[in-house]
């Protein structure tokens, strides 16, 4: 099957005003990640290099969003919403190129498997010209139902057109569809429109192709595989199935999760066996954690690197460019963006570090900032090896710190600190015996007069 050629098409030109959103549907995204980019995620895992997608409302956003895609996938413009079959036919340019498969999907699954569509496949290389995707939904109410005779499809019955007997089948159409590209265009030229809304329906394909004596056959997936996301309840329960399916993919792995329910990943998040991860920890996009690793609860990572054997959290956050280098330790409140943080170097509590680099074996104390930022420009705090950085210091950048060099707690730092020197940057204190005392009668005094 892998040297046979397909083309996928993915619909994608629906407004989704069920919404509520100025966003065109298909680009709300599940863990990070728009909907029509799932499916094409899909489409290629399954073997269908040549993408189309067709477009409508919001074409330039989506057209915009599939150029971050890697190979973007060519689009095309369905100007009237005529039907699916209409739709289609917008990539008709697409088709004469002659796949041995089309695939047809839709930009609003984002939840199909690759295996769903490489089985619909299977059967085309097998002989079938038209696959149909079905499932079985828990009630079939208001699903057109497919009509199975003898192991041959014969008819998708929509719910309004069905019989009472045929009401009671279970197995109903998916909405995903695949053709044999030698039969694609004869079969969509054939769709007629003489419907109550005058439009030309994909799915008629199935009896003209019965007609003609072709086979068509159904296979099918789960109801999670084929969910339609039409509004933000739905879109939130996607998410939630895709959740769960990744999760189990990451134990399956070798990755501890303690309260699995209480992790969320992106769509990109890679993460190394023995690895823990304690519970409520946010993956954003771009991170990824090396094998034995510890993840405290409550931390949130975003475009960050972590090395093996490092130590995250609890309640820590890593901004994008953070880079935890082999057994470093990022502790609790502490924040770190755009900075390395090298080998066994240690930030351990109510920390910032942003836009800078912590030597390996250096030790920053709680309280410590890094200051990178005027009001108007960045700049870099360079922390060599072995240095250490007492409690409650700033550090103004451009600012750098020798290896091996001590800055005592509390300092604030505006020059460079040589390798090895012991900088201090505070005021000198004063002690006036009994003045303590003074001062608190004079403020009681004051505040009885009030």
């Amino acid at each position: 099957m892998s040297k046979r050629s397909c083309l996928s098409i993915i619909l994608a030109a629906g407004e989704g005003t069920r919404m509520k959103s100025s966003k065109p549907k298909v680009l709300h995204e599940i863990a990070g990640l728009p909907m029509v980019a799932h499916v094409v995620a899909a489409a290629r895992s399954a073997g269908g290099g040549d993408v189309a997608v067709v477009v409508g409302h919001g074409a330039d956003a989506v057209r915009n969003a599939l150029t971050r895609l890697s190979p973007a996938p060519e689009t095309f413009v369905q100007a009237e919403r005529l039907g699916t079959g209409h739709a289609v036919l917008a990539a008709r340019a697409a088709i004469e190129r002659g796949h041995d498969d089309v695939l047809v999907m839709f930009g609003d699954t984002p939840l199909i498997e690759a295996d769903v569509l490489s089985e619909a496949r299977a059967q085309l290389a097998k002989g079938a010209a038209v696959v149909v995707v079905g499932f079985r939904p828990a009630s079939p109410a208001g699903y057109g139902r497919l009509i199975v005779v003898d192991g041959k499809l014969v008819a998708i019955r929509e719910d309004k057109d069905a019989s009472d007997a045929e009401k009671q089948i279970g197995f109903c159409n998916g909405g995903l569809m695949a053709i044999a590209g030698k039969h694609a265009l004869s079969l969509l030229d054939k769709v007629g429109n003489a419907n109550a809304k005058g439009e030309y329906y994909l799915t008629d394909i199935v009896g003209i192709a019965a007609e003609a004596g072709l086979d068509v056959v159904a296979t099918e997936a789960s109801a999670a595989s084929v969910l339609g996301i039409n509004n933000r309840a739905e879109l939130a329960e996607a998410e939630g199935i895709w959740q769960q399916r990744r999760r189990r993919e990451a134990m399956l792995s070798g990755v501890t999760l303690v309260a699995p329910e209480t992790v969320y990943f992106s769509h990109d998040t890679e993460i190394g066996q023995d690895t823990l991860v304690e519970p409520n920890v946010w993956f954003g996009p771009g991170v990824k954690v090396a094998a034995g690793a510890r993840i405290h609860a409550f931390c949130h990572i975003e475009g960050a690197s972590i090395a093996t054997g490092c130590d995250v959290g609890p309640f820590a956050r890593l901004r994008p460019g953070a880079d935890l280098h082999e057994k470093a330790k990022v502790g609790n409140f502490c924040e770190v963006k755009k900075a390395t943080v090298e080998k066994g170097a240690k930030v351990n509590h109510l920390t910032y570090v942003g836009d800078a680099r912590v030597g390996a074996g250096a030790n920053i104390g709680a309280g410590t900032v890094t200051c990178n930022y005027d009001g108007y420009s960045k700049f870099f705090t360079d922390i060599g090896e072995g240095a250490f950085v007492g409690s409650n210091s700033s550090l103004v950048a451009p600012v750098s710190i020798g290896n091996g060099a001590y800055v005592a707690s509390g300092s604030v730092i505006t020059e460079s600190v040589p390798e090895d020197a012991l900088a201090f940057g505070r005021a000198r204190q004063k002690t006036l015996p009994g003045k303590g005392k003074s001062l608190r009668e004079l403020r009681a005094s004051a505040a009885a007069k009030k």
